[in-house]
C-alpha cells in the first residue's frame, strides 16, 4: 500500500487542541506548500498553509466558527470549503482529506475530503 492509500500520519487525535492548527510541511508531504491541519468545534480540516491572498500561514491565524482568519490581512476562509469568506482573498484555499483513525489522524495530501 502507497502512502497515498494509508495516509500519512500527522499526529494523536488528542494531539491537536480545538481551536488549533499543525503545520505538516511539504518535505513530509510531498506536496507544493506546507498543509495546515486544523481542529475546529471536534471536527478536523486540511488547507494548503499558505493564505491565497498574501504569504501568511493559514495556521498562524484565528480558528473559530469553523474558519480561519488569515493573520496578515484578515481574510476568512471555510475551514470546511476552502472558499474565502472576505475580502481580500479571492481564491479558495486547496482543501485535502483528512481522517481520524485509530486514535490518530493521516492526512491524504492532494486528494479532496469527501463531500
Amino acid at each position: 500500500m502507497t502512502t497515498t492509500e494509508t495516509g500519512i500520519k500527522v499526529a494523536d487525535a488528542d494531539g491537536i487542541e480545538d481551536g488549533e492548527a499543525l503545520v505538516v510541511d511539504r518535505d513530509t508531504t510531498g506536496h507544493d506548500d506546507d498543509i495546515a491541519v486544523f481542529h475546529s468545534d471536534g471536527a478536523y480540516y486540511a488547507l494548503d498553509d499558505t493564505c491565497s491572498h498574501g504569504s501568511a500561514s493559514l495556521a498562524d491565524g484565528w480558528i473559530e466558527d469553523g474558519e480561519v482568519e488569515c493573520p496578515l490581512h484578515s481574510a476568512r476562509f471555510c475551514l470546511r470549503t476552502g472558499e474565502p469568506q472576505c475580502m481580500p482573498a479571492t481564491l479558495a484555499a486547496r482543501r485535502h482529506k483528512v481522517e481520524e483513525r485509530d486514535g490518530a489522524l493521516y492526512l491524504f495530501p492532494g486528494q479532496e475530503p469527501a463531500a
